[in-house]
C-alpha cells in the first residue's frame, strides 16, 4: 500500500506533531496518542498510525504508561519528504 496516497489530512498533521517532538503515546495495544499534554481528539487516527507501523513508542514503557512517540522510518515516507528541513534532521 502506498500510504502517501491513502493518508488524509489529520493523519499527516499528526504525523507532522510526532516528527517535531509533541506526541507522547500510550504503551498499549491500541495506544492513545496525546499532542502537547493532551489527548489527541481522534483516537481512531492514532490507532490506524500505529497499526500501520507510522508512530511507535521512541522507548519501552509499563502497560498504559505514555512516552514520547517516534516518527518511524515508514512514517517518513508516508510523509513524503514534506518535513520541513530543522525536524528532518
Amino acid at each position: 500500500m502506498d500510504v502517501r496516497t491513502e493518508l488524509n489530512h489529520r493523519e499527516r498533521a499528526t504525523l507532522r506533531a510526532v516528527a517535531e517532538g509533541h506526541a507522547e503515546i500510550s504503551c498499549s495495544c491500541e495506544p492513545d496518542l496525546f499532542v502537547d499534554g493532551l489527548a489527541c481528539c481522534d483516537q481512531h487516527t492514532a490507532h490506524r498510525l500505529a497499526h500501520l507501523g507510522l508512530v511507535a513508542p521512541a522507548r519501552g514503557g509499563h502497560w498504559g504508561e505514555r512516552v514520547p512517540a517516534l516518527l518511524t522510518a515508514a512514517g517518513e515516507v508516508a510523509l513524503g519528504g514534506l518535513l520541513s528541513p530543522e525536524v528532518a534532521a
